[in-house]
């Protein structure tokens, strides 16, 4: 994270507090931890946040947090 700070992931389309909260828990804070998963991990992923891997892929989630990380 920038500045020791999470990034504001609910900026991703489709995340929410509750998804939110879940990343936090597997250690994901920032734009760039979420798309340096890449779409190769997205099942594990999904399994780990508790939401169906298509809507992960379907809502953008990785492209979205790439372009994030990029500001």
């Amino acid at each position: 994270p920038r500045g020791g700070k999470p990034d504001d992931l609910k900026k991703i389309k489709g995340v929410g507090p509750k998804v939110v909260k879940r990343l936090e828990d597997a250690g994901i804070r920032s734009y760039a931890q979420l798309a340096a998963l890449g779409a190769k991990n997205l099942d594990a992923l999904a399994a780990t946040l508790d939401v169906p891997a298509k809507r992960i892929e379907r809502e953008g989630w990785i492209a979205s947090a790439a372009k994030l990380a990029k500001r």
